[in-house]
């Protein structure tokens, strides 16, 4: 497939390229998009044979199930049924944003798009290039990240071009990402309602409308005949080529233990990897030392993390260790990706 990639200023869009993508997905085809979370993988939600495609470009199972993305509040009625007054009240202060709401789906909303499943996720972008190029292809579009399966979801163009290119019709370079890490999913169809995957928007913040709110962090095991609610519950996520190690406990103590496994794994002639943050980067002797920003900034650590994972593919490095952080706020949504990415390799020290 001979694919097109068009730069657009995401400030004031190109109104000749937004129509032609919306209608390369009016027809049947794939468009790679920014968002304000990373950039995501378009198709028409109400074309099987468009779902389809998503996941054949992905590499993705078929039961994952994926986000419908509209650009107008009112047509959440399109798509769900039953939907109860809170989601009402979160799209109200959230939306547009990076909050994902599961609910029960419209029948007409074929199930290829919704991993089989009888529920949908919902989400209304920020982002203007996203939001025009919903309008004009249709007014709903499923879109996953736009990246391979398994790998760290893009936050730049030049990485979905590196996964994409040959894959979908049109890819749209709109820039960086803002935020960096994919949305928050919240399930509404439980009781109570329940946290399915941590983003930018957190559990804290969710807690101020609903009281009774529970976060379940847990990632369905690969071999689990259990069908995932959303993006990110089953298999192996956001993962760099390397081997990742999440290291655990008082700072100190982590500096400790990844230096001495720098040292035992350069012996081997690996090259080594570490993500480290502003107060600590300069204490370490790795082959490559990233630094995702400063502790006291959760939003720029969150934002830094895929392009960092994505860095060291580029460096063919061949083991990272990774400094953690508190799970709170959206520091929690960082960890769960980094957890994931290291397939639940953790290290207490």
């Amino acid at each position: 497939m001979n694919t097109k990639i068009v730069k657009i200023n995401k400030i004031q869009p190109n109104p000749g390229a937004i129509y032609e993508a919306g209608n390369i997905i009016k027809d049947g085809g794939l468009v790679a998009f920014p968002t304000e979370t990373v950039y995501g993988l378009g198709g028409d939600a109400f074309n099987p044979d468009s779902s389809r495609k998503i996941y054949e470009a992905k590499g993705r199972p078929s039961d994952n199930p994926l986000i419908v993305h509209i650009a107008n509040i009112t047509d959440l009625d399109a798509v769900a049924v039953d939907i109860p007054s809170t989601a009402y009240e979160l799209a109200a202060r959230f939306w547009p944003g990076p909050l994902t709401m599961i609910l029960k789906k419209r029948p007409e909303l074929p199930k290829e798009t919704t991993g089989g499943l009888d529920t949908v996720a919902v989400r209304m972008p920020v982002n203007e290039v996203a939001l025009d190029l919903i309008t004009a292809s249709g007014g709903f579009i499923a879109a996953p990240s736009a990246n391979r399966s398994g790998k760290p979801s893009p936050t730049q163009a030049q990485y979905v071009i590196e996964d994409m290119y040959g894959f979908v019709d049109m890819i749209i370079d709109g820039g960086d990402c803002d935020i960096g890490l994919e949305s928050t999913i919240i399930d509404l169809t439980s009781r109570p309602a329940m946290i399915l995957r941590p983003g930018f928007i957190t559990f804290e913040t969710l807690k101020e409308i609903i009281p009774d709110i529970v976060f379940d962090g847990n990632i369905i095991d690969a071999s689990s005949p259990e069908p995932p609610k959303a993006p990110g519950m089953k298999y192996r996520h956001y993962a760099p080529k390397a081997e990742m190690t999440l290291v655990t406990g008082p700072v100190d103590n982590v500096i400790t233990y990844i230096n001495d496994k720098i040292e035992q794994n350069s012996s081997k002639g690996l090259k080594i990897g570490v993500i480290a943050t502003d107060e600590t980067h300069y204490l370490y002797t790795a082959d490559s030392v990233k630094s995702l920003g400063s502790r006291k900034n959760e939003k720029q650590v969150a934002r830094n993390l895929f392009k960092v994972l994505r860095e060291f593919d580029d460096e063919d490095i061949d083991v990272i260790y990774a400094e953690s952080f508190e799970e709170k706020g959206v520091f929690r949504a960082t960890m769960n990706r980094m957890i994931k990415a290291s397939g639940n390799k953790e290290v207490r020290v």
